[in-house]
């Protein structure tokens, strides 16, 4: 068994705790966030700088020094950090950290989509089976939380792959939480872990873990320092 550190992060946090976060971030970091709205530019800043305190602290090191290198796809990992594994994700005002030792992980967090929208993606992309059941009769809202539900499990697996979401189409990752999927498809070889991942609010969200054997999680709240 796998043990997945998961920390859920409220990046709606006061400007005095994102200037303090900023001050951690590295020159690619601050362009990206210099370009977005003053409200998302403070979200990314809260999420970007919460994940460089986790991971400083999982390596013992100051959060300015963790250097990230981007594999296939963009897909982050620690430079100079042998053996642990990152993903990360944000949605709205929560943000997804997930931490593995040798063991490639992805996560994702999606606020709940607008059920109509829900319904048209799930029949052009999602397989049939999952398609159907985000069409099974029930209230719109149950419609659309099963619907991002399903498109958290597949971002994860992409992310955990390093793949793109289009390679995905074909593969089902519906059943109950957690998942073994044996055959990715064209993402790669081997099989994956999913599971899904309790998170507040109008959010759902899913990890991902390349391999068989089991996952456990470890849920955790990020703290202001």
């Amino acid at each position: 068994m796998t043990e997945l550190g998961l920390w859920l992060i409220d990046t709606d946090q006061p400007d005095g705790v994102a200037d303090e976060l900023w001050q951690l971030l590295d020159a690619a970091e601050r362009a990206r966030a210099a370009n977005a709205d003053p409200e998302l530019r403070r979200r990314f800043t809260v999420a970007r700088g919460a994940v460089r305190q986790l991971v400083g602290a999982r390596l013992g090191v100051h959060p300015a020094e963790v250097v990230w290198r981007r594999g296939p796809n963009g897909k982050p990992e620690v430079d100079g950090a042998a053996g642990l594994r990152v993903s990360w994700s944000a949605s709205g005002r929560l943000a997804v950290l997930a931490l593995a030792e040798g063991r490639a992980v992805g996560v994702d967090v999606e606020r709940i989509h607008e059920a109509r929208t829900a319904e048209r993606m799930a029949a052009r992309w999602f397989p049939f089976e999952e398609a159907r059941s985000v069409a099974e009769p029930a209230e719109p809202a149950e419609r659309a939380a099963r619907f991002t539900a399903l498109w958290c499990r597949r971002e994860a697996f992409v992310k955990a792959y390093g793949g793109r979401l289009a390679q995905s189409f074909g593969v089902s990752v519906a059943g109950p939480s957690p998942v073994l999927v044996a055959d990715p498809g064209r993402l790669g070889e081997g099989p994956a872990r999913l599971c899904d991942v309790p998170v507040p609010g109008p959010f759902r969200a899913a990890v991902a873990a390349l391999g068989e054997s089991p996952i456990h999680v470890n849920l955790h709240a990020w703290k202001v320092n």
